[in-house]
């Protein structure tokens, strides 16, 4: 006696379009350079020194990395002293930002989700993928669903086959 299985994918007949964040993952090293290496008795930037740092310091070893600007010391840093840094970084790196890791993490994330052409997703359900291999910020899930909102019928997170409902537009 044979027995014939037939397996049904109901996730492929949902209709469902799964979006995954990490698909956004912007390429490239990154790195944080902490002023706190910069100040004297880890208390205070002195501006003499630190003009002659950034002179001689040299820049092209950042170059193709994105890198966040910071000081992890309880130091009174000037503004002007990470706009020196930035500008000497800018002809080298892909981009620059102030704030640590996670700063920089959200804003290449922002960059590459404001080339996203929502209007794909118009009147789609989709599913935004909520886990995999690659750390992705919150901000770039906030981010997708501020931009989807519009055009989506519905965004839901998670996986296919379990997820939580975020918006469902209202049919008139």
């Amino acid at each position: 006696m044979e027995i014939q299985e037939n397996f049904v994918n109901k996730v492929a007949q949902s209709g469902l379009v799964t979006l995954d964040p990490a698909s956004f993952y912007p390429a490239g090293e990154r790195m944080v350079y902490d002023i706190k290496d910069n100040l004297y008795m880890g208390l205070i930037l002195r501006e003499k020194d630190f003009r002659e740092f950034v002179k001689e310091h040299d820049w092209a070893q950042y170059t193709g990395k994105n890198v966040a600007i910071t000081c992890t010391e309880d130091a009174i840093v000037p503004a002007w002293a990470y706009m020196l840094i930035a500008n000497k970084l800018s002809p080298f790196v892909k981009e620059v930002v102030f704030g640590d890791a996670a700063v920089l993490e959200t804003v290449l994330f922002e960059k590459a989700l404001a080339s996203l052409d929502v209007e794909q997703y118009r009147d789609q359900r989709i599913v935004i993928k909520g886990c995999g291999d690659t750390e992705v910020p919150v901000s770039a899930y906030v981010e997708l669903t501020r931009k989807l909102t519009p055009v989506a019928k519905s965004i839901m997170f998670g996986e296919p086959c379990s997820t939580v409902p975020i918006y469902k537009r209202k049919e008139p």
